[in-house]
């Protein structure tokens, strides 16, 4: 469960990208901004909602949102699934450490089939352009969600 919540300021992180460039909190500063946390790339569930917001992308410029999709696998991963899916989304890997993920309490203890693991609780945060948080969806549903995250960026 997310140990950031509503109102909280974003905490700062720099993460790679697919391109071998940076993504960082300063980038987005000025704008809203969705980012949401998927498990890995080139599976099903992930694969939809990187597809879902990628089709919304245009409807999120509109409304002065940037988004950014973040997973462990590393920035090659990242290439490959854009390639395969022509992905629009930005995406950016969070695979040190301590990283953002550890920070949030995103990256944790999951269970499938009666087997337990750590791994990335899909999860999303709706920042302001200022850096807070105002919203956090976690424990994502796929079905939908890159369009209810579209009206809450729409609303804010």
């Amino acid at each position: 469960m997310s140990t950031y919540s509503e109102g909280d300021v974003f905490p700062d992180f720099s993460m790679e990208t697919p391109d071998g460039g940076t993504k960082t909190k300063a980038d987005l500063a000025g704008r809203k901004a969705v980012i949401f946390f998927y498990p890995k790339d080139n599976t099903p569930g992930c694969t939809t909602e990187a597809k879902d917001f990628s089709a919304l992308k245009p409807d999120f410029e509109k409304a002065g949102t940037a988004l950014l999709g973040v997973s462990k696998d590393s920035p090659k991963k990242h290439q490959n699934f854009i390639a395969k899916h022509d992905l629009t989304v930005d995406l950016a890997t969070d695979a040190e450490e301590n990283g953002l993920s550890d920070e949030l309490g995103v990256w944790g203890e999951k269970k499938n089939y009666g087997r337990t693991y750590m791994g990335m609780i899909r999860s999303t945060y709706l920042l302001g352009e200022d850096g807070t948080i105002l919203r956090v969806w976690p424990k994502v549903r796929v079905k939908g969600h890159a369009e209810e995250v579209l009206e809450a960026a729409r609303s804010a």
